[in-house]
């Protein structure tokens, strides 16, 4: 059943009336108005149009006074009964009490804008800043843990880096600068091992955790977690690694000379897809059917 816009009780403060806009509740409230004057004589009809003293007035019928009378209605989240009517759970003296489903109808909760996005079973998703913050954290204890095995490949990395650096100051120097933009060959004979171990262990943390746990420390620290779209719990193994396995995809493709651009702004893509999407999934949970939800 549909009701029109307009001013109601409220039902969170019964000393004030709070705004319809037809489909759901505003944040608009005004003070509650009084009683209508009394006129005629008690029991007896006032004025034509007009109810009697003592009786509920009808949705759409004024007072004496010209206001219109305000409707009745349940809890909060509902659409608002017709005047009159007993709000749900309660008995009005000489009618019979409504069942639910019948004599209104019932709304979620929320304001217009303001809905929260949720998983169909109901579970609320995680927003964006929760999963940049909770990856933040989870990449500097995942680069922790691998020191051991990436530090010695990072360090001789940097060292023909720094060499790189210093011959191509040196040339300009001497007046024969270098036109080469690419990497020596021996930096990527560090680089790739250490790429390499770094995903490896970032891979080991993320599918035990998630398996596990439902959620990386990093999540957990935020509230959020992970799990299939359709189905809640933990996330099982192979959802895990396709959710991964496409990051590290991604990781690997960037590193390529020439074409590593293209895919290094497809991975930016993936991490800022969740803005836009109406279901909160990056590329990689859209592969895996999964969502980061609040825990």
């Amino acid at each position: 059943m549909s009701f029109p816009a307009g001013w109601y009780d409220d039902p969170q403060d019964p000393t004030q009336q709070r705004y319809w806009d037809g489909e759901a509740w505003t944040d608009q409230r005004r003070a509650q108005e009084g009683p209508p004057p009394y006129q005629g004589q008690f029991g007896q009809p006032t004025a034509a149009g007009q109810p009697q003293y003592g009786q509920p007035a009808q949705h759409g019928q004024v007072y004496g006074g010209g206001q219109q009378a305000p409707a009745q209605y349940g809890q909060y989240g509902a659409q608002p009964q017709q005047t009159g009517q007993a709000p749900y759970g309660q008995q009005q003296y000489g009618h019979p009490q409504p069942q639910y489903g019948q004599g209104f109808q019932q709304q979620g909760y929320g304001y217009p804008g303001q809905r929260v996005a949720t998983t169909p079973d109901g579970q609320p998703l995680s927003g964006w800043w929760r999963r940049v913050f909770a990856f933040i954290i989870d990449s500097i204890i995942v680069g922790l843990i691998g020191l051991p095995l990436t530090g010695y490949f990072y360090y001789q990395y940097s060292q023909v880096i720094w060499k790189y650096f210093e011959d191509t100051l040196n040339a300009a120097e001497a007046g024969t600068p270098t036109t080469s933009t690419a990497l020596p060959p021996e930096a990527y004979k560090w680089m790739i091992p250490a790429v390499l171990l770094g995903l490896l262990v970032s891979f080991v943390y993320e599918y035990l955790f998630l398996t596990r746990k439902g959620a990386t420390p990093g999540k957990m620290a935020l509230g959020i977690g992970v799990r299939l779209r359709d189905v809640p719990g933990n996330p099982p193994g192979p959802a895990v690694a396709k959710r991964y396995g496409f990051i590290i995809g991604l990781s690997l493709l960037a590193t390529i000379p020439l074409v590593g651009t293209l895919f290094s702004f497809i991975a930016l893509i993936n991490y800022l897809w969740p803005l836009w999407d109406d279901k909160k999934q990056a590329l990689h949970d859209k592969v895996a059917h999964t969502n980061v939800v609040r825990t």
